[in-house]
């Protein structure tokens, strides 16, 4: 028998040789991810130690603010300490209408919810990428409509989870 390794049960193995140089600051809180657009706004959320996203739902847009009444309940329920956005960027880096709209949200989610972090992260692509995923997966076109937005919600918060995992 090795004696470098107790017998006794109770006794807590020797962890002083073991390296944390390697180890990353977990975060303990949880971060949304939204993909606002003119109709929905997908939701994903990730997991407290801030590794994966998971689609949350959509919530529907009417243009009269319905919006704002279902978002109180998702910060109460998930309690985020940062909101991610997804910023419709053209392909030569410019914004168009739509970043406009992004930012305008951003702004009014603000005031609205002050003390919660919000960044922007570049979505380029990433409809296009939900839309693919679903097609490889067999949905069929009215589903996908339904599941698109709070796919590329994911998409958007799992590429700042891993653009920030990699800092």
């Amino acid at each position: 028998m090795d004696s470098s390794i107790s017998p006794n049960p109770q006794s807590p193995p020797d962890t002083s040789s073991l390296s944390t140089h390697n180890l990353q600051p977990t975060t303990h809180y949880r971060i949304l991810g939204l993909d606002v657009g003119e109709k929905r706004i997908g939701v994903a959320v990730s997991d407290p130690l801030g590794i994966t996203a998971q689609p949350l739902e959509v919530v529907a847009r009417d243009g009269q603010g319905s919006e704002w009444k279902r978002f109180p309940q998702i910060l109460e329920e998930y309690k985020p300490q940062k909101i991610v956005l997804g910023l419709p960027v053209n392909m030569d880096g410019s914004e168009g209408e739509q970043a406009g709209i992004v930012r305008l949200f951003a702004k009014t989610f603000s005031r609205k919810f002050s003390g919660i972090e919000i960044v922007f992260q570049d979505e380029r692509l990433s409809t296009a990428a939900s839309e693919r995923l679903l097609l490889e997966a067999g949905v069929r076109r009215e589903k996908r409509r339904q599941k698109r937005d709070v796919i590329a919600a994911a998409l958007i918060l799992q590429t700042f989870l891993d653009s920030r995992a990699r800092q």
